[in-house]
C-alpha cells in the first residue's frame, strides 16, 4: 500500500479536527463537503473504512507518534 506524506496526513488531520470542533455537521453544505471530503481521503490514505480508525492509523504514521495520540477519538 502506498503511504501519504507525513505533511499531507497531519494538514488532513488538522483540517479535520478544525471543522469538528466548528461542529460542521450543523454548519453549511460546502463545509459538510469539505468534511466529507477530508474523511474519504483519510480513509483512503490509511487503507481505513471509518474515521476513527483513519485518524489513529495517520498519526501512527507521523514522525514522533506517541501511543497517547490515540486517546483523542472523535465524538
Amino acid at each position: 500500500m502506498l503511504m501519504a506524506h507525513p505533511a499531507i496526513l497531519r494538514n488532513l488531520i488538522e483540517e479535520y479536527d478544525t471543522l469538528r470542533i466548528l461542529d460542521a455537521g450543523s454548519s453549511g453544505a460546502a463545509v459538510r463537503q469539505r468534511m466529507d471530503d477530508i474523511t474519504y481521503t483519510l480513509c483512503v490514505s490509511t487503507g481505513t473504512r471509518d474515521i476513527d480508525t483513519a485518524l489513529i492509523a495517520a498519526r501512527h504514521q507521523l514522525p514522533g507518534a506517541r501511543p497517547e495520540d490515540d486517546s483523542v477519538l472523535t465524538a
